[in-house]
Order: C-alpha cells, then sequence, then structure tokens
C-alpha cells in the first residue's frame, strides 16, 4: 500500500494549496538576514597571542574575516566598510594576513578594524603590529582622539605601526561599541555560512516540494524519504501537542528554527572549508533567533496569557504584586535560556575538541616527540569519541530550541476556562 503520509506533507510543500512552502522559505530569509546584522558580537580577544593555545582556540571559535586553511593560507571573503570616508571594499587577501592596511583598515587576527587618526594614508601601505605594554614608544607617538583616549591604559591593546607613529584600532560598531564612527558589512566566516545554509534549505525544500508534486500518494523516495520521518516527528510529537489546535499557523516558523539550527550545527563540525564557521557559537547568532520566539509570543498572546502574567486569577491579592514580578521576569528569562543554552552547549564541544587537540602541541613542546606521540594516542580516540557525541548534540539542540519555542508559543495561545475547572 502506497505512503500516504506525503498528505500530511502538503501544508508544507505544495505550493497550490496552503503555500506554507513560501512562508518557510520566507522565514529561512528572514532568519538568515536577521542573524546576518548581530553576527559580528563576539570577536577574537585583543591582542591574541599564537602561541598561546588558548587564544588559538578563542581565534578559532570565534568569527573571522577569512577561512584560514593552514600555514598563511586562507581564502579570503569580501571586506566591506562605512564610515564618513565613504564605501571600503576589498577582499581580505588584500591585507596580507595583517602585513597591510587598505584605506585605513586592517586584519586584526582575522578581524576587520579601523586605524584611528585623520593622517594615516589611504590607499595600501604596509604596517606592523605592537602591543599596548610593548610598544615603547612615548604618548606623543601613539595618535589617538579623545574619545579612545581611555583604551591606551589597557595593556592587551593591538596598535598598528606605520613609520615613526603607533595608531591604535577601532572595532566597528556593534552593541559593545555603539561609539564607533564606522560600520562593517563584511561576509565573514558566519555570514558565508549562514548564507550556505540557506541556500541548502532551498534546495532541500524545493526538491522535496518537487517530489510530492510529480510522486502524490506514492511512497517517498531519495531525499524525500530521508526528509519525512523528521518533519511528521516535528509536526506530531512537537509542534501539535505543544501548540494546539493553532498549530499549522506556526508550524513553518518551528520547522524554519529547526532547520535552520541543525543545518549550521552540522556544518560547524566540519573542520574544513566550507565548514568549521562556529555559527550557533555565536551569541548574536543565537539571541537573534531567541529574539524571534519572544516576539512571536509577545504580539500572539491571548487574554489568559497577560492575564496569568499581570493579574492571576485564583491567587491571594496580597501577593499578586510579587508573582506579577516574577512573572514578567519570566517573559525575558525564557528566551535568555533559549539563547545562552545554544551558545553554550555548542561553543564547549568546540572548546573541549580544541582543547584534547591542544594537548598533542602541548606534550611536544614540553616532552618533545615521545610525549607528543603519548598525546595522540590520548587524544585522538576522545576526539573521535566526543565528535560523535557533538554530532548527537547537534540534534538535540536544534529539538530542544524548536520544542521549547513551540511550548512557549503554545503557552501564549492556550485558553483558559476557569469557570468550568472550578
Amino acid at each position: 500500500m502506497p505512503l500516504k503520509t506525503g498528505n500530511c506533507l502538503l501544508f508544507l510543500i505544495k505550493i497550490n494549496k496552503i503555500k506554507t512552502l513560501k512562508s518557510t522559505l520566507f522565514l529561512l530569509a528572514f532568519l538568515f538576514f536577521g542573524c546576518t546584522f548581530t553576527a559580528f558580537a563576539t570577536e577574537p580577544t585583543e591582542g591574541a597571542d599564537e602561541e598561546n593555545p588558548v587564544d588559538v582556540m578563542i581565534h578559532h571559535i570565534c568569527d573571522a574575516n577569512e577561512f584560514h586553511i593552514v600555514g598563511d593560507f586562507s581564502i579570503p571573503l569580501p571586506c566591506i566598510a562605512w564610515s564618513e570616508d565613504g564605501l571600503m571594499f576589498t577582499l581580505s587577501s588584500s591585507f596580507e594576513h595583517g602585513h597591510m592596511a587598505v584605506d585605513g583598515y586592517v586584519l586584526d587576527h582575522g578581524v576587520l578594524k579601523k586605524i584611528i587618526g585623520d593622517d594615516f594614508p589611504k590607499g595600501t601601505v604596509a604596517v606592523s603590529f605592537v602591543h599596548a605594554a610593548d610598544d615603547h614608544h612615548s604618548n606623543e607617538h601613539i595618535h589617538s582622539d579623545s574619545s579612545h583616549e581611555s583604551s591606551k591604559n589597557e595593556e592587551h591593546v593591538t596598535l598598528v605601526k606605520y613609520g615613526d607613529t603607533t595608531y591604535e584600532l577601532e572595532p566597528s560598531k556593534a552593541l559593545q561599541s555603539m561609539s564607533a564612527s564606522w560600520y562593517d558589512f563584511s561576509i565573514t566566516k558566519n555570514i558565508f555560512s549562514m548564507l550556505l545554509v540557506f541556500l541548502m534549505l532551498l534546495f532541500v525544500f524545493s526538491k522535496i516540494s518537487k517530489a510530492y508534486t510529480k510522486r502524490e500518494n506514492q511512497a517517498p523516495k531519495g531525499l524525500q524519504s530521508l526528509m519525512e520521518p523528521l518533519i511528521l516527528f516535528m509536526r506530531d510529537d512537537v509542534v501539535k501537542p505543544a501548540i494546539g489546535e493553532k498549530w499549522k499557523k506556526f508550524f513553518p516558523f518551528i520547522m524554519c528554527l529547526f532547520f535552520f539550527i541543525l543545518f549550521c550545527n552540522l556544518l560547524g563540525l566540519i573542520p574544513f572549508f566550507p565548514g568549521s564557521a562556529n555559527i550557533t557559537g555565536n551569541i548574536g547568532v543565537t539571541f537573534v533567533l531567541a529574539m524571534f520566539v519572544f516576539v512571536l509570543v509577545t504580539i500572539n498572546g491571548k487574554k489568559d496569557y497577560w492575564q496569568h502574567i499581570f493579574w492571576m486569577p485564583g491567587v491571594p491579592v496580597a501577593i499578586k504584586p510579587v508573582m506579577t514580578i516574577i512573572e514578567v521576569m519570566g517573559m525575558f528569562i525564557k528566551p535568555a535560556t533559549l539563547f545562552i543554552r545554544l551558545f553554550a552547549n555548542i561553543t564547549a564541544g568546540h572548546i573541549v575538541i580544541l582543547s584534547l587537540v591542544s594537548l598533542i602541541f602541548f606534550f611536544n613542546m614540553s616532552f618533545g616527540t615521545a610525549g607528543a606521540g603519548v598525546a595522540i594516542g590520548f587524544a585522538l580516540p576522545f576526539t573521535f569519541a566526543l565528535n560523535l557525541m557533538e554530532l548527537f548534540i547537534a540534534f538535540l539542540q536544534a529539538f530542544v530550541f524548536a520544542l521549547l519555542a513551540a511550548i512557549y508559543i503554545g503557552t501564549a495561545l492556550e485558553e483558559h476556562h476557569h469557570e468550568e475547572a472550578h
């Protein structure tokens, strides 16, 4: 008997009926562009030392304007900046791994930064990096305007030297540096990878749509048979029980969350290009995903939802103000737990794996070749096991995020019948 579960997915993949595929693709685009504007929230540690294993690990899990492959070989990405001086567009390879400045910009450990100083020459010029603690020039040789005066007292600040003058660097305008004078619109590793995930999902859902259109009421085949169990599981065991009667309205959004996070997690497990980007380990990306859930819950909250927050029934009047404060805090704590959980779990997994790999180099420096051999025998099996665990966590974290989002939405839509219950 032909498998007819395909009919259950027509609201997702058949454009000529409920047209939910269009909604799904639109939401995927919305998620991608929303996360794009906050993907620069995490930057490597200032003045990271490549010989320090901790700095190397932080450098690998943070965003960058290039894909570092090995040694000095990197795959360049577009660097786009806007300031009062106008638009700057070039490839990251133009900076020659930080040895060159282009129109007043440099790459500091793979991150685009602007040189502070109107007297710095335009065009492409050779520069060298120094740290504030290592610079022996007097203060008059360090160029800085008053708005960045306090940064000279921080020993970890990275400086750029051109000729006899040392210049400070300014990161782009973001949540942690709103006073910056320029904007960074570069295609970084995270942006590139999110765009790749978006195109992959667009291809997958389009292919499934064509398969169900051409092979209606037939057993699934190929990619269709791979994706159908996931979609049916999310529909029957997550979205329907959590949201209730109005599940169809929110099903495309929950599916977008699940597959977007899943594909980002899986792509981050690939240690080489086009993988290796730590997308969901960037707190800006997970923050935006959680804010989408928060906004959706807030604008769809029913009367009973708000009543149970601001003046909950069946509770003594004396403690209602205290309960209201707790419930209002809960409105913001719920999305906070969403983005912190996803960010922390994915980042922790990458750090543990990198820590095990770094043991090989640490033992090699401390005990020579014999120590490196011992470390390899110890680290490789654990690294392989942790990679398998990370594969499971990639699915688990996508599922948990989607499940909690569906529960929060269902809570906002729930209608209580207090009289009937009484």
